[in-house]
């Protein structure tokens, strides 16, 4: 086994090296040790290399980037019995205390203890090694390509979401946004059985990829600057349909105002887009009317990776769609600088090779 793990490292904003970091050990004996093959981009990466946080969460020290990966497994620990080495696997990106009040409630998304990729102070999986509990890896069937594997963390994010909304068969939904969480939550719309599928968004050339991934309908929202929020109701409602379930995936206040004020009766309206802390004109009123019913969606849940596995394996969500860019490990960087760009929908990083 190499002696040196090569990870892409953020120091501070737009401060991104290379660095031979020391391999990391196995922690306890239920955890694994996996040699990482693929690894996407996410948008709060980005965030944190273009500013430096995300939220509540400030890089102080460096940090080795990416969350969303998959690869093989090269040693496990003496009390593993779930996967063996050489078992090719997604990896879940944090895990929870034990202990915490949260995780015995079946509410480990929400444990404040939990330890998660790239999010500081925690290092990610952009590296040769990541170390992982043998429970939040999970086996990859030979159908399902490591790029997919690497799928299952945002695609998790879409299951989660879905459930929230209780999404199923005759369902009609609203998306606001057509980035990757938003294009991955209208898949999973699709897959669940939803019927009526409106996605909406800024660019023509994200609402196209919509269509491909399962939207019955798109709308353009470029022209309602200005336009009052009951004015877009009224036109959506009246123009498509009522939904009876809104998956709001940009965290943009306009976006929030509307698809509140839009859930249909006793519909559900769910938050998965990170916003700020406040968000003025949010309609409440139309709340008290219509008895919706709002949710927050905060990353995945038990049985949401493993949903995400299936979904890919069973060809119900194809990811391939989404990647639209690709990188080895020795571009990382300029990966990175390209995401930045918006240019692309997804991108894939290599793991690193021998040579790097």
């Amino acid at each position: 086994m190499p002696s040196v793990n090569p990870s892409v490292v953020l120091r501070k904003k737009h401060d991104i090296v290379y660095e031979d970091r020391p391999v990391p050990k196995l922690q306890d004996p239920h955890f694994v040790r996996i040699a990482i093959k693929k690894t996407g981009i996410c948008g709060s990466d980005v965030h944190y290399v273009q500013h430096g946080e995300t939220g509540p969460f400030v890089v102080k020290s460096p940090m080795v980037l990416g969350h969303e990966s998959s690869g093989v497994i090269v040693e496990v620990g003496s009390a593993v019995t779930n996967v063996k080495v050489g078992d090719r696997v997604a990896v879940e990106p944090g895990y929870p205390s034990r202990y915490s009040k949260e995780t015995m409630r079946g509410l480990y998304n929400l444990c404040p203890h939990m330890a998660f990729a790239a999010t500081p102070p925690y290092d990610g999986t952009l590296a040769r090694y990541f170390t992982v509990p043998e429970d939040f890896v999970y086996p990859l069937p030979d159908t399902v390509s490591f790029e997919d594997g690497a799928l299952c963390e945002p695609l998790a994010v879409a299951v989660h979401a879905n459930k929230l909304g209780n999404t199923t068969f005759g369902s009609s939904v609203y998306v606001f946004g057509a980035g990757p969480i938003g294009l991955l939550i209208t898949a999973t719309a699709k897959a669940y059985g939803a019927t009526d599928i409106l996605v909406i968004d800024l660019f023509d050339d994200k609402l196209e990829m919509a269509k491909k991934l399962g939207a019955t309908a798109v709308y353009n929202s470029s022209n309602d600057k200005g336009v009052a929020p009951a004015e877009i109701v009224k036109k959506l409602h009246q123009t498509y349909f009522v939904p009876q379930v809104v998956l709001e995936a940009t965290g943009a206040p306009p976006c929030i105002q509307v698809g509140v004020a839009a859930t249909g009766n006793a519909g559900t309206y769910v938050q998965v887009g990170m916003s700020g802390n406040e968000v003025n004109g949010f309609p409440i009123g139309a709340i008290g009317v219509t008895e919706a019913v709002v949710k927050g969606s905060f990353r995945y849940n038990f049985g949401d990776y493993e949903d995400a596995v299936k979904l890919l394996a069973n060809g119900k969500v194809d990811g391939s769609l989404l990647i639209t860019h690709r990188f080895t490990f020795k571009e990382a960087i300029k990966a990175y600088d390209f995401a930045a760009t918006g240019k692309a929908i997804k991108i894939m990083i290599d793991g690193p090779t021998d040579e790097d």
